[in-house]
C-alpha cells in the first residue's frame, strides 16, 4: 500500500505523523530525535475558517512551527506578522511566540503551501505538489474567503498553482495585487529576520499590505 492511500486527501489538514514526503520525513525524525519535547510535525492552519481573510505562508520554520505547532509562532517572523495583524484588526490578545498565549485571530486564517518544515527551510517543488491537497482543501473549507495575502513569489505561485492558475498569473513583487479565481490577491516579502533587518522590508510596508486587504473587505 501506498504512503498516499494512507492519508485523507480530502482533508484540509495532514497527519500528525504524515508520511507523504520521504525528504520531510526523514528531517521530521532527525528533529524528533534531537528534540523530542519540540511538537515535530505538519503544522496545522491556524486562525477563523470563516474568515475573509488568509495569510499564506511557504512552510514552517524549524524553531518556529515545527517547534511550536503554530504557524509563524516561535521564531523572528510572528513578531511582525502578529501585531501587524492586531494593529489592523485581524487578531486579539497577546503574542506571546508560544501557542497557549492570548493571540487569537479574527476574520483570518493563517496556512503554509508545505505543511512540515523543510532542511534549510527550502522545500523542494515536488513536495509543494505533494502537499498541495491540504492547501487546496484549505480554500475549499473557507465559504468566505475574499482576500488571500501571499508571503513570498514562491508562495504566491504555489498559491496559483493550488488554483490551477499559471505561476505567472499576476506580477511578482512586494504590493502586487490581482485577481485569481475568486480570490483578490496581494503578495508581499516575507516579513523574515532577513528582510526586515536588511530593510527590505519595513513595518510600515507591511502594515500598508493589510491596510489594504481592509480596503478590500470593509
Amino acid at each position: 500500500m501506498h504512503a498516499d492511500q494512507l492519508v485523507d486527501l480530502t482533508s484540509p489538514e495532514p497527519p500528525r505523523d504524515c508520511p507523504l514526503c520521504p525528504r520531510l520525513v526523514a528531517y521530521r525524525r532527525v528533529n524528533q530525535a534531537e528534540h523530542p519535547d519540540w511538537y515535530n510535525g505538519p503544522a496545522p492552519s491556524f486562525g477563523d475558517w470563516n474568515g475573509r481573510l488568509m495569510v499564506a505562508g511557504l512552510a514552517p520554520g524549524r524553531t518556529g512551527a515545527n517547534r511550536t505547532g503554530r504557524p509563524f509562532t516561535g521564531d523572528h517572523a510572528g513578531w511582525l506578522l502578529y501585531e501587524t495583524l492586531k494593529k489592523t484588526g485581524f487578531a486579539t490578545g497577546d503574542y506571546e511566540a508560544r501557542p497557549d498565549d492570548t493571540l487569537r485571530l479574527t476574520d483570518c486564517m493563517i496556512t503554509n503551501a508545505v505543511r512540515c518544515a523543510p532542511p534549510l527551510n527550502k522545500p523542494e517543488t515536488s513536495e509543494e505538489k505533494t502537499c498541495r491537497p491540504f492547501f487546496v482543501n484549505t480554500l475549499a473549507a473557507m465559504p468566505n474567503l475574499k482576500v488571500i495575502v501571499t508571503l513570498g513569489d514562491v508562495s504566491r505561485r504555489s498559491l496559483l498553482r493550488a488554483l490551477n492558475l499559471k505561476g505567472s498569473t499576476g506580477a511578482p513583487g512586494h504590493g502586487s495585487e490581482f485577481d485569481a479565481g475568486p480570490y483578490r490577491v496581494i503578495n508581499s516579502y516575507h516579513c523574515s529576520r532577513l528582510n526586515t533587518n536588511t530593510g527590505r522590508l519595513t513595518p510600515a510596508m507591511f502594515e500598508d499590505i493589510f491596510k489594504r486587504v481592509r480596503e478590500l473587505i470593509d
